[in-house]
């Protein structure tokens, strides 16, 4: 059957005339005239080749063809029904879904705790599926290909306009030695940070960071004796050479050797690094995913305004 230029209010009537047995209550039922309802029956016959519904002194009969289609039209109306019906307020303590996560290494650090422990907390039944990626832009191609439903990092390079975004929080960056290095007795101006051999993070690869750029800026450069995508390898490093390295804050406060390194301001101002929470347009208007980021943006606040 050809379904185009079907009028699909034609089922409605249908179920309403099986309901009522009668033209002008039937009419009234899907509020419409009772010369309408005439004309939706006559365009019924036609449809189905069939009379459908006989007149008797007890009313319309309907014909064996339209019992025979009366279970199928009143299961397509109900599905239809409740495509159409608006979405139930999301209900996060009785839910039972799995969201999609792409996390860099450090949200995941200081967030993805807090997220458990409030999924714990108010919905024990959601699970989350956890992404890594490396580049700032890879959280982009997992959005757009549905892989993850958002991504918590640094911004993408280019803004987009399907691509939405909000800062979470910021963190800013520390000079760390270890305590046993001579740096650590007194103060680690400039000169001191340049004669130092260096620790270069760099989740992307890149042979050059922030803080190599800001030396270059002022016809300056420092000695890079490893450089590693870990960050989290960094304190342990630390705590067994004389090396240097430029971490952000949270990671070496938290680190496990955290008691066995010094921390100093960076040697040239550094900018602060956001975190941003990361989401495509199509899923904007999705109530179990909105919930999720409003979580995650709450949680993003109060880890932000910790001491």
């Amino acid at each position: 059957m050809d379904f185009k230029g079907i009028d699909l209010n034609l089922l409605a009537a249908f179920q309403a005339l099986m309901d009522e047995r009668n033209v002008t209550r039937a009419a009234a039922k899907v509020d419409v005239s009772q010369p309408a309802m005439s004309a939706a029956l006559a365009r019924l016959r036609k449809l189905f080749n069939d009379r459908l519904f006989q007149r008797s002194a007890n009313g319309l009969l309907p014909t064996p063809r339209a019992y025979e289609i009366a279970q199928p039209v009143a299961r397509a109306l109900g599905q239809i029904e409740a495509l159409l019906a608006p979405a139930a307020p999301f209900a996060p303590e009785t839910a039972s879904l799995t969201f999609t996560l792409g996390m860099a290494d450090y949200p995941a650090f200081v967030l993805l705790p807090r997220l458990l422990g409030e999924l714990a907390h108010t919905a024990p039944h959601v699970r989350l599926d956890v992404h890594g990626f490396g580049g700032r832009d890879e959280a982009v191609a997992l959005l757009d290909a549905g892989k993850i439903d958002v991504a918590i990092g640094v911004a993408p390079t280019v803004p987009e306009s399907r691509i939405l975004s909000r800062e979470l929080f910021r963190d800013e960056f520390v000079t760390l030695v270890r305590k046993e290095h001579r740096a650590s007795r007194g103060k680690l101006d400039l000169d001191a940070y340049l004669a130092m051999r260096h620790i270069l993070v760099s989740p992307e690869g890149s042979k050059h960071g922030v803080v190599d750029q800001a030396l270059a800026d002022r016809g300056l450069e420092r000695t890079v004796q490893v450089t590693l995508p870990y960050m989290f390898a960094v304190p342990s490093l630390l705590q067994q050479t004389p090396l240097a390295a430029i971490l952000l804050r949270r990671v070496a406060l938290h680190s496990a050797q955290a008691a066995d390194l010094m921390i100093f301001p960076p040697p040239v101002p550094l900018p602060p690094i956001s975190f941003h929470l990361i989401w495509h347009r199509r899923n904007d208007a999705n109530l179990a995913q909105g919930w999720l980021r409003d979580t995650i943006v709450r949680l993003g606040a109060e880890l932000e305004a910790a001491p």
